[in-house]
C-alpha cells in the first residue's frame, strides 16, 4: 500500500513539475511551451486594467494590439483558451505566472454553432466553459501563434 501511495505522490509531483515549467513569462507575455502560443499578460495599453468588452470589440481590440514588438495578436478560439485552464488550482484556475487575471469569464473567438448570436467563453473561476450572447461584456486575453 505504501509503495502504491509513493508512486502516486511521485507521479503527482512529476506532473506538477512539468506544469511549473510549461509556461515562461517575458516582457508582459506568457509563453506556453507545450502549444507555442503566446498570451497577453500586459494591459498597460488599457491603463493596467484587464480589457472587458462585447465580443465584436474584443476581436477588434486583439487585432489592433501591439505588444512586445508584435502586432499579429488575435482573440483565441475556445480550445486555445481552454488549454490554459489549470484544474489543480482555482480562483483563478490558471498558472500563477499570469499576473493580470480575473477569476471571471473571457471571450473566445468561437461562435456557437447552435446559436450564432452567442460565442464560447472560459470562466477562470473554476475552468467552466460555456457560451454567452455576443452583446454581453466579458474579459479579453489576446493570443498569437498557433
Amino acid at each position: 500500500m505504501k509503495r502504491i501511495l509513493l508512486i502516486i505522490i511521485g507521479l503527482c509531483s512529476l506532473n506538477m513539475a512539468q506544469e511549473d515549467t510549461r509556461f515562461v513569462k517575458a516582457d508582459g507575455v506568457v509563453i506556453d511551451k507545450k502549444t507555442t502560443l503566446e498570451w497577453q499578460d500586459d494591459y498597460s495599453d488599457y491603463n493596467g486594467n484587464i480589457k472587458d468588452s462585447n465580443w465584436i470589440d474584443a476581436i477588434s481590440y486583439c487585432e489592433a494590439l501591439s505588444l512586445n514588438g508584435k502586432d499579429d495578436w488575435r482573440l483565441p478560439n475556445k480550445n486555445e483558451l481552454f488549454s490554459i485552464v489549470d484544474y489543480s488550482t482555482s480562483y483563478p484556475a490558471i498558472s500563477s505566472l499570469f499576473e493580470n487575471i480575473s477569476s471571471y469569464s473571457y471571450w473566445s473567438s468561437t461562435t456557437s454553432s447552435s446559436y450564432t448570436n452567442t460565442a464560447w467563453f472560459v470562466d477562470f473561476y473554476n475552468g467552466y466553459i460555456s457560451y454567452q450572447y455576443k452583446s454581453n461584456s466579458m474579459y479579453v486575453r489576446c493570443v498569437r501563434g498557433g
